[in-house]
């Protein structure tokens, strides 16, 4: 038996992740019971898909899967007209109608395409997801299923449903998305900043802290922090080296590094910080400029203007950034061909009224 609640959650979340789509499917009603999904009932179908049956049993246990992964333990059998969990079922439910019945449409497509999961493709899998959790024999990861209310059977039917949807994704779909020239170099254009480099810069300060007692600090004190960073100021403009200068006198943290600080972009200043750095050359030295810490003298080491990458070389990042959103427009279609083709048969009504609004708050037509 797997006794650690780390390692088991572990391991339902690999199998999760690796054959469970976004948790899908309907509406409890007040007029329907809730039943613990172990209890012995007669299955109540909700709908069929092309012949293909969705049950209540299924519906109960895509909405607890659903409101796990938003971290919300529920017992559907214990209070089944709580209004906190009506609430949570009446969020996720239209979305994950759509996904329940396009899911079911995607696999039976995969099927007619003559995809399925080989025995070697499973044992493969049920070998990684023991590597993964460190399971060292087929007693431990049974017991782990076990606690999930699952079978080796179960897994190997939810395996193959991740891979036929995958298969049909790839195949039929991805694979025949490309990104022109022509649609590369509009991006490009329309998404200049996106390959821009802002401007930076480095520099090395000197600070010459004000610090008060108990009343905050006075006059005297401050004129006088003023007065001794104008004549560090005059050593440096004299001749004398502005790290020997902050090696000697800055009471900033960056001394330890010469005053060095950056590099920075330009972007991230403060605008009165900007003003001063703009009106220096490389190599230059500000006025004593009057901060919150006190008096600071900065020195502009370094400046590297904005920099655009070339559409040559930003063009595999475009690829990448378009084809992600022409796949997702052409999945979306794709499934909605599907579902126009489809024979959809619905055995509940408020069931059917939940998978439509999740095709409307989708933007998509309803079949």
């Amino acid at each position: 038996m797997l006794n650690d609640t780390r390692r088991r959650l572990t391991i339902i979340g690999t199998v999760a992740g690796r054959f469970a789509g976004p948790a899908a499917i309907a509406l409890l009603l007040a007029s329907v019971a809730v039943v613990s999904l172990r209890a012995e009932i007669i299955e109540q179908v909700l709908v069929k898909v092309n012949g293909e049956i969705f049950t209540k049993t299924d519906l109960e246990a895509r909405q607890v899967a659903a409101l796990r992964q938003k971290g919300q333990q529920v017992d559907l059998k214990s209070n089944p007209t709580d209004a906190q969990l009506r609430q949570s079922l009446n969020e996720i439910t239209p979305q994950l109608m759509v996904d329940a019945v396009d899911e079911m449409l995607i696999v039976q497509r995969g099927k007619e395409l003559g995809y399925k999961l080989s025995d070697e493709q499973f044992k493969t899998a049920v070998d990684s997801i023991k590597k993964e959790n460190k399971i060292e024999n087929d007693d431990q990861f049974n017991a782990a299923l076990k606690q999930e209310n699952m079978t080796m059977a179960d897994l190997r039917r939810n395996f193959e449903k991740q891979m036929i949807m995958s298969r049909v994704e790839q195949n039929e779909v991805f694979g025949k998305v490309g990104v022109s020239e022509e649609e590369a170099r509009a991006y490009y254009d329309a998404h200049l900043n996106e390959f821009t480099t802002p401007p930076s810069i480095t520099m090395r300060e000197i600070l010459v802290a004000v610090t008060g007692g108990a009343r905050g600090v006075n006059v005297a004190q401050d004129e006088a922090a003023k007065a001794r960073a104008e004549a560090i100021r005059a050593r440096i403009v004299g001749g004398e080296s502005f790290e020997k200068v902050v090696a000697e006198v800055s009471d900033a943290p960056s001394k330890a590094n010469g005053g060095l600080i950056g590099p920075l972009s330009v972007n991230d200043l403060s605008p009165d910080l900007r003003k001063v750095v703009e009106a220096l050359k490389v190599g230059g030295v500000s006025d004593v400029v009057h901060t919150t810490r006190g008096y600071q003298l900065l020195k502009l080491e370094s400046s590297t203007p904005a920099q655009t990458m070339p559409f040559e070389q930003a063009r595999e990042q475009i690829s990448d950034r378009v084809f992600t959103g022409k796949r997702q427009e052409e999945f979306e279609k794709y499934k909605e061909k599907l579902r126009q083709q489809a024979i959809i048969e619905w055995k509940n009504e408020d069931v059917k009224k939940a998978y439509e609004a999740g095709l409307k708050a989708a933007g998509t037509a309803v079949p």
